[in-house]
């Protein structure tokens, strides 16, 4: 039988379960992915079992044309096989983020720097105070200790030079940090600070989630480049391929959108649709990933040039991402960052035009 065939819904003349598509293709420990095929459930209406490798996950929902499984814990990048009756199913691939360092409490995007290392936040609820604001994963994946007394350390970004800023939206700054970890005031007065972002010609953009998203020139004059609807927990940004600037910010709104500002501060939308829209990055092919629900489904979301949405990965609680070397990502969720061998290329900020 034919795969336009196994599409009309006919069945295996051996009751044979068969695989058509596994969507998204990528997924988080705990995330759910959409299994469609042809006798994927017994004739006995009992439940399938679904292997990812050697674990079996949970089934959500199973029906004879499509299941619904979660990934389990400890799952990695393999095959996917459905097993009904005795009977198992052709392999599908599917890749399986792995976690490497958890306890933390990022509220956005993680920040790599040149050489790969990353650095993530412990944000910690608005004004309290932590042992450890900002952690270091080097390339090992060994978690130290970096950044210290910084209230709410929210969103971190690095210059051209390899300069790293990062914000507190509970001061209502931005702060440079040194290599060693000691910091200084960079500009203050930001309202709720939260997103930061740079521009090829090293202007530095602040969301204040009230708001205001500032243009803070390297000569530190601070202006208001736009203003947009308050967000109930905070903006987060990034600058596309053309130099327009991208803006996330969750509202009361369920049904949110991403803001594009072009470079003299008019503001448009680019795509609405999102639940909870937060951190947001592009590839090199000038597509936008964000972390936000689609169609009540939670992960990182694709929209392409032409604002068509997808869900590329599957995930509760993300928060952000960033692109890393080696055609991988790092995805933070309000608890952890994991490492997803990918296959996409990110954009360096040496693409975006002045």
């Amino acid at each position: 039988m034919g795969i336009s065939d196994r599409l009309l819904g006919k069945k295996n003349v051996n009751g044979k379960p068969h695989i058509l598509a596994v969507q998204p293709g990528a997924a988080l420990p705990g995330g759910e992915v959409r299994i469609t095929g042809t006798d994927l459930r017994p004739s006995e209406l009992r439940r399938p079992r679904v292997r990812f490798g050697e674990l079996e996950g949970a089934v959500v929902i199973s029906s004879d044309r499509f299941l619904v499984a979660r990934v389990p814990q400890g799952a990695s990048s393999g095959p996917i096989v459905v097993s009904t009756n005795g009977h198992s199913s052709n392999p599908h691939q599917i890749k399986v983020a792995v976690p490497i360092a958890d306890n933390l409490h990022p509220v956005t995007n993680p920040a790599l720097d040149a050489e790969g290392n990353i650095y993530i936040t412990f944000s910690g609820s608005r004004g309290q105070k932590v042992p450890v604001s900002i952690f270091k994963v080097d390339t090992n994946y060994k978690v130290t200790p970096f950044l210290s007394d910084l209230m709410n350390a929210t969103s971190i970004a690095f210059d051209r030079a390899g300069q790293m800023y990062v914000s507190s939206r509970m001061l209502g700054t931005v702060h440079r940090v040194a290599p060693n970890g000691t910091m200084s005031v960079y500009a203050e007065g930001m309202g709720v600070a939260t997103g930061i972002a740079f521009d090829r010609a090293g202007n530095l953009y602040v969301g204040d989630r009230s708001g205001t998203i500032f243009k803070i020139a390297p000569d530190r004059q601070i202006f208001v480049f736009a203003t947009l609807e308050p967000s109930v927990s905070a903006y987060h940004l990034a600058f596309g391929p053309q130099g327009d600037l991208f803006v996330s910010g969750p509202t009361t709104s369920s049904f949110d959108c991403v803001y594009k500002i072009d470079p003299h501060g008019s503001v448009s939308t680019f795509f609405r649709g999102l639940g909870r829209p937060q951190g947001l990055a592009f590839d090199s092919e000038g597509n936008l990933y964000l972390a936000a629900s689609l169609a009540g489904k939670r992960g990182i979301v694709r929209i392409n040039s032409s604002g068509q949405a997808s869900l590329e990965v599957a995930g509760a609680g993300l928060v952000g991402l960033a692109f890393a070397p080696g055609r991988s990502a790092i995805l933070a969720t309000t608890n952890a960052v994991h490492h997803l061998a990918w296959n996409i290329q990110g954009a360096p900020l040496a693409d975006v035009p002045v």
